[in-house]
């Protein structure tokens, strides 16, 4: 099958025409009352703040006057004026513009945070310290205030000054040394990998944070590194390393402590095939009809099959190669043998149990259709829902400070004036 060709949203294309179309309101509502003011921009920061407000959080997304979030630039490609890397992290949030620079933005920064639960943050140390948005300076102002910090390389120690993205931390977690080919280099994960799982770290520390906080009236600092969280993702190669010795390359996804945990290809397309435990084993040589090598003795144990894993590969190779995909995972579902296609992006939006549960969908914004991937949980039979498309630059300033802060028309005026706002 050909790729789809990645410059076709240039010739007019637009796949979230095709989505289910949902309106605002309803989904999970479990942090509503919370409020949290997020100074963050990019990938990590913007995805922990809207897991949070994709939970019912409040989030007032502060932004720097006419330039806003460095992800809004990021592109092509851009839907009806947005990036859509941007629009990826930041449903359900209002912008405000404001700069913190200027005594009279910070007073209003201020303002905002003594209003607010929770304050998150991706701006490196020294920056925090000389904008006065460091934890020690706001927590005079707010003594009860969950503080989330979310750099590279944490807060602390010789490297808490040095930038850091997505690459620089899946190279240093070693997550690229094990991903790709033997031959070949390594690979990078195909999506930000370290900015969304440090993102969901910082959301989770700040759900756990702000739990304590309601019970004990404290406030905490919570310190996301994105190194930290990528590095633990590796646990389970850290960890057999650890305990033999033995250091982990790369080989394509074909080779494990499972014998046999791999692609293969079938008469068409590729599949994942993973024969972890001695019944499925048995079940596979069964399903493709030829149960004597499941009872093979050379075979008996994962640590037999691990010895003879490349003969194994081979015959397993063979049989594969003679039906198509679609054949083989239609008979290993039904059997409970594990196995899966290994989709493209464009067959991924397009599997009927992601579409069937809501995963994908569209919201409405000036022209195009927005697209959205939602959260993927659900609580008492709920999904995440959307309150609000990702906010143009500034859209909510007058709002919030007029409706949060009771700021009349005049304050605002002269603060726009002043180009504070």
């Amino acid at each position: 099958m050909t790729a789809p060709d990645p410059m076709q949203a240039e010739n007019g294309s637009n796949p979230a025409r095709d989505l289910p179309r949902k309106a605002p309101g309803g989904g999970i509502n479990l942090l509503a009352g919370l409020r949290i003011l997020d100074l963050t921009t990019s990938i990590a920061g913007p995805y922990a703040t809207q897991i949070l407000s994709d939970f019912g959080a409040e989030i007032i997304k502060i932004e720097r006057p006419g330039h806003g979030d460095d992800s809004r630039s990021w592109g092509p490609p851009f839907l009806d004026g947005y990036s859509l890397w941007y629009a990826s992290v930041n449903r359900n949030k209002k912008s405000v513009e404001l700069d913190l620079r200027k005594d009279e933005g910070y007073g209003v920064f201020l303002d905002l945070l003594r209003v607010c639960d929770a304050f998150v943050t991706n701006q490196l140390p020294k920056l925090r310290q000389r904008l006065r948005i460091d934890y020690e300076t706001l927590t005079e102002q707010k003594s009860n205030l969950v503080y989330v910090s979310l750099t590279g390389h944490g807060s602390d120690g010789p490297r808490a000054e040095w930038p850091c993205y997505d690459i620089i931390a899946e190279g240093y977690s070693s997550v690229m040394d094990v991903t790709g080919e033997a031959a070949n280099d390594p690979q990078k994960v195909g999506t930000p990998a370290a900015d969304l799982l440090a993102g969901s770290d910082a959301a989770t520390a700040c759900i756990a944070a702000l739990f304590d906080a309601s019970r004990n009236g404290r406030g905490h600092f919570v310190d996301i590194s994105m190194i930290d969280s990528m590095t633990r993702l590796m646990s389970p190669r850290i960890m057999t390393y650890l305990g033999s010795g033995i250091v982990p390359r790369r080989t394509g996804a074909k080779d494990s402590v499972i014998a046999v945990y791999q692609t293969f290809e079938t008469a068409d397309e590729m599949i994942t095939l993973a024969l972890p435990n001695d019944n499925i084993w048995h079940r596979f040589w069964q399903a493709v009809g030829q149960p004597e090598l499941g009872s093979d003795p050379r075979f008996a144990t994962g640590a037999d099959r691990h010895a003879h894993r490349a003969e194994i590969v081979l015959a397993i190779a063979k049989i594969l190669r003679m039906r198509s995909r679609k054949d083989w995972l239609d008979l290993f579902n039904e059997l409970q043998i594990p196995a899966g296609p290994i989709n493209r992006i464009d067959q991924v939006t397009q599997d009927a149990e992601l579409k069937r549960k809501g995963l994908f969908f569209s919201i409405e914004t000036d022209n195009e259709p927005m697209p959205q991937c939602g959260l993927g949980i659900r609580i008492d039979g709920q999904d995440s829902g959307f309150r609000s498309a990702p906010p143009k630059l500034g859209q909510h300033t007058d709002e919030v400070l007029r409706d949060l802060l009771g700021y009349d028309s005049t304050r605002i005026s002269r603060l726009k004036h002043a180009g504070v706002i």
